[in-house]
């Protein structure tokens, strides 16, 4: 009993630096971003923009487990619109919720970082013609539009000073409706780390 206790105390000793150390790295980042998102599958081919937010906690000093959603506003576009024996121009108000869940692998902790992730999660596609409260709450329920599963690879870089940092990724967002189909996805945006 006296060796488990001393080798208890002692493994006690040795593993105080280590959590002592942990203390001092960043274990979380919570950031904001502008969402830039290229929808291939129209034509002539549309651009959205919108805003998201993004949390990360470490898993290791070089891996964190992220999760993010980006909100695009409607975007309005004409459609023709055939029955075979009349043709009229339909305007449409359609907006896109963009959610992925993944790791991002880093390189050090320093100030500047570049890193690579893959997410999975979902793209949902509405039409409606509510505002943006109204419309992001009634996209967020996902009981409107369509939803698909979606992969996200990307890489980006992130430069910090202190505990602020601003953080630069682009990916391909490849949602899945009778295949892949690949969609340019950039954001730009600050973080915070502590």
């Amino acid at each position: 009993m006296k060796r488990c206790m001393g080798l208890l105390i002692a493994s006690l000793f040795f593993a105080a630096p280590v959590l002592l150390a942990q203390e001092h790295s960043d274990h979380i980042e919570v950031g904001a971003f502008a969402d830039y998102f290229r929808f291939g599958q129209t034509s002539p081919v549309r651009n959205f923009i919108g805003v998201g937010g993004r949390a990360a906690f470490n898993l290791h000093r070089d891996v964190q487990l992220e999760a993010e959603m980006a909100y695009d506003f409607k975007r309005n576009f004409t459609q023709d619109f055939s029955d075979g024996v009349t043709t009229q121009l339909v305007n449409t108000q359609f907006r896109t919720l963009h959610g992925f869940f993944g790791p991002k692998f880093q390189t050090g902790s320093g100030a500047f970082r570049f890193f690579v992730t893959g997410k999975v999660g979902f793209d949902n596609f509405t039409i409606n013609n509510q505002n943006a409260p109204a419309g992001f709450k009634s996209t967020v329920g996902l009981d409107n539009g369509k939803t698909d599963f979606a992969l996200y690879p990307a890489a980006g870089v992130e430069a910090f000073a202190g505990p602020i940092g601003i953080r630069l990724e682009a990916g391909d967002d490849i949602y899945f409706d009778h295949g892949g189909h690949n969609n340019l996805r950039v954001t730009l945006g600050p973080q915070i780390r502590f």
